[in-house]
């Protein structure tokens, strides 16, 4: 009898784990709701400024998350 090698999943190096998306655009889009309510009378471009902060901040903390817990998968 044969042996069936095991099927393993390569991942690149460049390649994210789905949390961190989760994180960056669920903080962003909080971002630029909460930006669209507190900055009201300011100009537009804040509110997307304020997207693009939470996003950027969602990074990290996705990839803690993803230290801390595992993927989401």
């Amino acid at each position: 009898m044969s042996k069936k090698s095991a099927k393993t999943k390569k991942i690149s190096r460049n390649e994210s784990p789905a949390v961190v998306y989760f994180w960056a655009i669920g903080l962003g889009f909080i971002s630029y709701v909460l930006g669209r309510i507190v900055l009201d009378g300011y100009p537009h471009p804040y509110h997307w400024l304020s997207a693009l902060a939470g996003g950027l901040v969602g990074i990290p903390l996705g990839w803690l998350w993803y230290r801390w817990r595992g993927d989401v998968f």
